[in-house]
Order: C-alpha cells, then structure tokens, then sequence
C-alpha cells in the first residue's frame, strides 16, 4: 500500500488496521497495526512497525515512536484537569483547555489496561506492566508496575 491521507489520516506503507477502528488527523508509519475497536485521535503520531491492540484509546497529543507495543484497553490521557463545562455552566470547547503532550519512545511495552496520564515519558525499551497508572516519567530500560506505577527493577 503506497502512503495515503484519507480523512487527513497519514499512512505509511504496509499498515493493517482491523474493523471497527477510529481514525481522524493522525499519522501511522509503515508496517504497524492497528487493532478492533482502537481511536486514534488527531495531532497523535504512531511510528513504524508498532502493535496497537484492541480497545485502545490514543488521544491528541500522544507521541509513540518505533517499535512500540500498547496492549488491549491501555487509555491515554491528555488533560490534567477535564471539565465538562466552564465556571458559568456553559459547555466547553477547544479554546477552553490545553493539550498536554505525552512521549512513548523507542521500544518500549505498554501492557493491558494500563493508564498513561498527560506529560509523561516512556522511555526507550521501557515496559509498563498491565493495570499500571503511570503519573510521572518511566526511564529508559526500566520495568515499572503498579497504581501509580513505580520501577520494579532494569530491563536484561
């Protein structure tokens, strides 16, 4: 498959994305997948030769690079502070809150029914056990698990 924009949707080649998926304003690189039931929402970018598996959210403002594995159900979170509505009770719009970016980088594991709040790094190689709450930065070749997640121990 050569690189498409469908819908503003950027892929890359060789890209597999299962029924009943989601996509609006993103950009998908060469040879990921992208499984049933998976969102993902504009201005996130997944990299090359990642998995995203079923029921996975990946919200405006996500960054994952290559390699990347994300398990079934795992929720990306882009603000620290959601509202449904300003102080004077109308509804709130675009221009009532800012994107808070997140970073998954190289190689790194994101296990099943995971949370990844706003703001934070995974880094290189990392892994989040599933069910982890991740609130602050995973280092590069750590193992983190846990509500909210904490290092476990370094990946061999």
């Amino acid at each position: 498959m050569e690189k498409q924009n469908i819908n503003n949707v950027k892929l890359g080649k060789d890209v597999k994305i299962f029924d009943f998926v989601n996509l609006y304003g993103c950009s998908i690189g060469d040879n990921s997948k992208i499984g049933t039931f998976v969102e993902v929402q504009k201005n996130a970018t997944i990299g090359k030769n990642c998995k995203i598996s079923t029921h996975t959210f990946i919200c405006e403002g996500v960054h994952i690079e290559d390699n990347v594995f994300v398990g079934h159900n795992v929720t990306f979170i882009n603000d620290k502070y959601p509202r449904s509505t300003n102080i004077d009770g109308n509804m709130q719009t675009e221009a009532d809150w800012k994107v808070v970016e997140t970073y998954v980088k190289k190689g790194a594991s994101i296990g099943s029914s995971s949370t990844i709040l706003c703001g934070v790094t995974i880094g290189e190689n990392a892994i989040v056990g599933a069910g982890a709450v991740v609130t602050k930065n995973v280092p590069s070749n750590t193992i983190v698990t846990g509500v909210p997640a904490k290092i476990i121990r370094k990946v061999k």
